[in-house]
Order: C-alpha cells, then structure tokens, then sequence
C-alpha cells in the first residue's frame, strides 16, 4: 500500500474476519479502487491496533497518524543502516519478493494493484542469480551425453 493509503485506513475498510483491506478508489492513484489480501503478520499488526481510535487503523497518541517521516523513523533506519530509503521503496521490495517467492505475475499485478504486467516488472527486481533456479528446472537432462563432440576426446 501507499503512505497515504496506510495513513488514511479506516476501520470500515479492514476486515479483519476476511482477511483483506480495500482502498476506496478516490484515495487510489489511478482511481480505481483495490482490495489487499492480508497475511498473518498483517493481520498481527492490525489486531494490535483494534480499540485506539474509532475510525482510523493507525493513530499516534490517539490521532490518526499524520507523518511517518518522523525521527523515530529516521533513528530506526540510521540504526538499521539503511541510507536513502523512501517509503515507496516498499512497493519495490514487496513486489520483487514475491517475484523472488514464484509469485506468478498475472497474481502480483492484482496484489499490488498495478493496472499491466508491465507496471508489475518495473517494481519487481530480480537479482541475476535468482534466474539459477530457473536454469536449474532445465537439469533434468543430467547424465547424457553431450550432443556435441568434447573438444579433447574428438
């Protein structure tokens, strides 16, 4: 999800029972709106919040959060060692590990609710290693000969 979509969850639009979230489409970047699938570490980090606010998910001493860029953000990412980070550098991350996990991408373009395939290949980065197990799935021909003559037995 964006900053703004996370800031901006309302309780209505967490359902917790059937483990999704929706974005309404006038708070979607391309105004469409979009339901996200919520996994149990989630759906952990909204049951944490249940009863702190009566309309929205995410508060800060009893407000709706407004800021993430704060220096308790700042101070876990220096500590983390993490330089040049943004927050839109989740969407990258969250797309290239489920490409690296076989998420296929017809699934992670509705995951993320990326209009093309396209759109789906400029977030999800693979590392060039990450093709081994792909080259690998191409091992089952391991045994055989060769069908081109070795170079020093020929």
């Amino acid at each position: 999800m964006r900053q703004a979509n996370v800031k901006a969850l309302k309780w209505p639009y967490a359902d917790l029972e059937r483990s999704h979230a929706w974005i309404p489409a006038s708070q979607r970047k391309n105004r469409q709106a979009h339901s996200v699938p919520l996994n149990e570490m989630a759906l952990s980090v909204l049951r944490k919040q249940l009863g702190k606010h009566p309309t929205h998910v995410f508060t800060y001493r009893g407000s709706p959060v407004s800021n993430v860029n704060t220096k308790a953000w700042n101070a876990a990412l220096q500590r983390s060692g993490i330089d040049n980070f943004k927050w839109h550098d989740l969407r990258h991350t969250f797309a290239t590990w489920h490409r690296q996990a076989g998420t296929p991408t017809h699934e992670l373009q509705r995951h993320g609710g990326w209009k093309t395939g396209a759109m789906v290949e400029r977030y999800a980065h693979v590392a060039p290693e990450g093709l081994q197990d792909a080259a690998a799935r191409l091992d089952v021909f391991s045994g055989y000969a060769a069908a081109t003559p070795d170079e020093r037995t020929a």
